[in-house]
């Protein structure tokens, strides 16, 4: 017997309450429904029913069974839906969030691709350094670099984000360049300010003592200086103006680094990359859109060519 009609009909059955109402919906005669729901029970060698002549209930067992089959079920027509050409088609309204930085070079210019393969969908972007509450404020995902705190949402690992010091070679000129991660007090840092998303500081990695039995080891720092702000693109501006050191991701200077504009500094202490997520709200029926958004951020960002052959 086929298993999927077997999970298809145990949760036809489980939330109508009734063979007599699954049979209907399917136009099969209630017995079939009984033997499907009996040769999976055997199968899985537990009961998922309580059946009476009054009425079906669910057994602990089959209230968790009843939801991981649901889950499974949607994604399988989901999955269906993606390669068929006469599938079900995306629709609806599909709202993402993303930092600001990050998502003009990384998220927008990615959408109108996006929309024009799945014409039928609207999307609307929200671009913001304030870390949204996506449940909340009614998000279907938001595209977040960096740590994550501990939260109920789901999330996604899109990509590495590798992070490095930077500063002009005028700057380096003028007052050196600080060999060890401890140097850099003696230096003007750009950071960001206290009530910005960034809240561990730099990190870097350290190499264990000679004598020492453990491995590298990462720290975290609060370089200081004379200028903070709570937007990137802002000391992004200021380092490149020659105001100082600042600690940014790969995505943001490499293409200055490889003009001459920038040059890196401490890279041997570079921690290793913390990531680029997509995360979501805990759903037990993900729209057909917002998985089709995830697989597409997927395939884009895990094209090598895409970061230039870096991540």
């Amino acid at each position: 017997m086929d298993r999927l009609k077997q999970l298809e009909s145990f949760v036809s059955v489980a939330t109508r309450g009734s063979l007599t109402a699954a049979a209907k919906a399917e136009n099969v005669a209630p017995a079939i429904m009984g033997r499907r729901i009996d040769a999976l029970e055997e199968r899985l060698g537990v009961r998922l029913l309580v059946r009476t002549t009054r009425r079906i209930t669910l057994t602990h067992e089959g209230s968790a069974f009843l939801e991981d089959c649901q889950r499974l079920l949607v994604e399988f027509a989901n999955a269906e839906a993606s390669v068929s050409a006469g599938g079900v088609k995306a629709s609806g309204h599909l709202r993402i969030t993303a930092p600001a930085g990050f998502g003009r070079r990384h998220v927008a210019p990615l959408v109108p691709r996006f929309h024009a393969m799945h014409p039928d969908v609207r999307v609307s972007l929200n671009l913001s350094d304030r870390v949204i509450d996506v449940a909340g404020e009614g998000y279907d995902c938001a595209v977040r670099v960096g740590d994550l705190p501990d939260s109920s949402l789901v999330s996604v690992r899109l990509a590495d984000n590798r992070r490095r010091c930077v500063a002009t070679p005028e700057f380096v000129r003028r007052y050196g360049a600080p060999r060890h991660p401890a140097d850099l007090v003696r230096f003007a840092c750009l950071t960001l300010s206290s009530d910005a998303s960034q809240t561990r500081g730099w990190a870097f990695r350290l190499p264990p003592e000679p004598d020492s039995e453990g491995g590298d080891e990462v720290i975290h720092m609060r370089p200081s200086g004379p200028l903070d702000c709570t937007d990137g693109q802002v000391l992004h501006d200021w380092c490149l103006a020659g105001h100082g050191i600042a600690w940014r991701s790969n995505w943001e200077v490499e293409a200055e680094i490889d003009a001459g504009l920038l040059v890196p500094l401490l890279d041997e202490f570079a921690a290793p990359p913390n990531g680029v997520f997509a995360v979501f709200p805990q759903r037990k029926h993900l729209p057909l859109r917002v998985r089709l958004w995830l697989d597409f951020l997927k395939q884009q960002y895990g094209m090598p060519e895409y970061w230039g052959g870096r991540a």
